[in-house]
């Protein structure tokens, strides 16, 4: 189906799905519209702040005073979280709708100002190149990360393109310009190269969407198109740690560093879409197949490799020394929704739903303002709580850290969640698609006229049981996503029994306002065992209650959880899973409760495991 003007994140000219945006869909409760409060209320101040008191944000103003490289401070790569936070700014402000006097919109105006003033007459913005005591304009491809910058100011503009379009801010002209040059430096005629990061393909196909400038998706697909022709230098972790080993559309699997994989072949994803490339879209889901059957932790995290962030070999998964990157869980979150707008295939709904709950609602701390960048499944030490007034090294981190010196997560989390509304729903010719759980309110229109008006009721996943509302009259169809671990799930209409098919449900009747769908998930505790083929969890298995990977943590066995073994199955009481546990050193067997895997360590340092041995 065509798309019209929609107020989220991935916005395809065509598709099989279109996706609902904030201004169809908002989250009214529940789960995540906690995690958008404390999101909204804390963690956006807690990241300008940081910006401001690392330099980050002056890095601008020196540029702009010509100042610059003198006192610049930051990695190669901090401008990009200046524009991930203005992305998330800008979603913020769709989503809450935000008046242009609030103190959301002066701050997200101010910063504006301020890039602007940085960028040059051609269009070139990079604080780390290009001036006399610098490197010369995109002198190191592989590690300058120039375009990668350019990448996410590309999606802040999106955001702001599709929230508050007639702002007179100057963010899309600024970021229009950057574009204009990177297809004069890099088109056909130009610089015959790609970016070390992979990132800029997503932004170029989603600006172009969002502009109606063919040419910057055009772009986006010579950058796809250019990898795996081994035109960046070697490293001793190989090209492939850069996506330049296999070109995209002849490789199998994801490998490499696990941000920028996920990242290409989200890009990749729009290119196949907007040139209507059925042989890159089936390469894409063959490699999203594999990856997800072979190189995916239980929780949905990805890459098991701390010294390069990347994934591992098939079935190499340790669980102490996963490092499931918070970005990555992102970036798979962002392949996969692009896969399903494109397919309707309710399994990367599954992932999304996985990866949300389990890495990407791991990562904050409940505060909002302390961040895990890796995600172990593993603790076997307890933590050190971090100084509140530091700044941590990435995966030295053994708590929630309140910033980086590579801080790529937390405004990472912070636009993911102000976004997170345009992940709930989509529609088609012929009704709406439900894929994620929430407290909702959706309202849209069909491409023939028909309304379609619901709302959804849910304590998930605490309860499995979705409420839908019919809100006005009509004849569409409700489709529902069923999770592959719902076995058992019923689904009744205005109190009768209707079928249940495997990955999603469908309803299509005459809906009269008032009229009930309820979908009940069985959300029990279940034991999960691994594929035979993992073999740092041969032998263990974890338990899981509905969309929540569960933990056991030190907190609540009494010792530390090297000692525990499994000696029965998880139940349900006072509302907590506990399960028999058998310490090794002392022979008794307590019952133990266990917490979902994103609480973990919320009330302090603690061992944790998530799988654990039976014998």
């Amino acid at each position: 189906m065509t798309m019209t003007h929609i107020s989220a994140p991935v916005v395809p000219s065509h598709g099989r799905l279109r996706p609902l945006g904030l201004e169809e869909v908002s989250i009214t409760g529940g789960f995540w519209a906690e995690r958008q409060r404390v999101n909204g209320s804390a963690t956006l101040a807690h990241i300008e702040s940081r910006l401001e008191s690392e330099g980050w944000l002056g890095n601008f103003d020196l540029a702009a005073s010509g100042a610059l490289p003198a006192g610049r401070r930051g990695r190669e790569f901090a401008d990009s979280e200046i524009y991930k936070y203005l992305e998330a700014l800008a979603w913020e402000i769709g989503r809450t709708d935000a008046a242009a006097s609030s103190p959301l919109e002066e701050r997200f105006r101010a910063i504006v100002a301020r890039v602007a003033a940085a960028q040059e007459p051609d269009g070139y913005l990079n604080t780390a190149f290009g001036r006399p005591g610098q490197g010369a304009r995109w002198s190191d491809l592989e590690w300058g990360h120039e375009l990668y910058c350019l990448g996410h100011l590309f999606q802040a503009a999106v955001a702001r393109a599709r929230t508050r379009a007639d702002a007179d801010d100057g963010l899309i002209g600024i970021a229009r310009r950057a574009a204009e040059l990177v297809c004069r430096e890099f088109g056909a005629d130009g610089r015959d190269a790609i970016c070390g990061h992979a990132e800029v393909e997503v932004g170029l196909a989603e600006l172009g969407r969002a502009l109606g400038e063919q040419r910057f998706v055009d772009q986006a697909a010579l950058f796809i198109e250019r990898h795996g022709r081994g035109s960046l230098r070697d490293i001793e972790w190989g090209r492939k740690y850069y996506q330049d080993d296999v070109p995209v559309r002849e490789a199998s699997v994801l490998r490499g560093h696990a941000v920028r994989a996920n990242y290409l072949s989200a890009g990749a994803a729009d290119v196949a879409v907007e040139r209507s490339d059925a042989s890159l879209l089936s390469a894409l889901r063959q490699q999203w197949a594999r990856t997800v059957e072979r190189r995916t932790y239980v929780t949905g995290g990805q890459g098991s490799h701390h010294q390069d962030e990347a994934f591992g070999d098939d079935w190499e998964l340790p669980t102490d020394r996963a490092y499931s990157e918070t970005c990555a869980g992102i970036g798979s979150v962002m392949f996969s929704w692009r896969l399903l707008l494109a397919t309707g295939d309710a399994a990367f709904g599954d992932l999304i739903e996985r990866t949300l709950f389990n890495v990407v609602a791991t990562s904050p701390s409940s505060d909002g303002k302390a961040f895990y960048y890796a995600n172990t499944l593993h603790q076997r030490v307890p933590g050190v709580p971090a100084d509140p007034d530091a700044t941590s090294s990435r995966a030295s981190s053994s708590l929630r850290a309140p910033w980086f010196e590579v801080s790529c997560c937390p405004p990472n989390v912070a636009r993911t969640f102000a976004s997170l509304d345009a992940y709930v729903a989509t529609a088609d010719d012929d009704g709406v698609q439900l894929h994620q759980y929430a407290p909702a309110r959706v309202r849209t229109t069909l491409p023939d006229g028909r309304v379609v008006a619901f709302d959804v009721a849910t304590e998930y996943p605490a309860d499995g049981r979705v409420r839908i509302t019919i809100a006005e009259d009509g004849e569409w169809t409700l489709t529902l996503r069923v999770p592959a671990w719902a076995d058992g799930a019923t689904l009744r209409v205005n109190g009768a029994d209707a079928a249940v098919a495997s990955g999603a449900v469908t309803v299509r009747r005459a809906f009269r306002r008032g009229d009930v769908v309820e979908l009940d998930l069985p959300v029990a505790p279940r034991v999960t065992e691994p594929d035979p083929r993992v073999d740092a969890v041969r032998g263990c298995v974890v338990v899981e209650r509905g969309p929540e990977v569960l933990a056991l943590e030190s907190t609540d066995f009494g010792s530390d959880v090297v000692d525990a073994v499994i000696a029965g199955d998880p139940v349900e009481r006072d509302g907590r899973v506990v399960v028999p546990v058998r310490n090794r050193s002392t022979g008794s067997v307590v019952e133990a409760p266990l917490v979902a895997y994103h609480d973990w360590a919320q009330r302090g340092p603690s061992t944790m495991r998530v799988w654990l041995p039976t014998s």
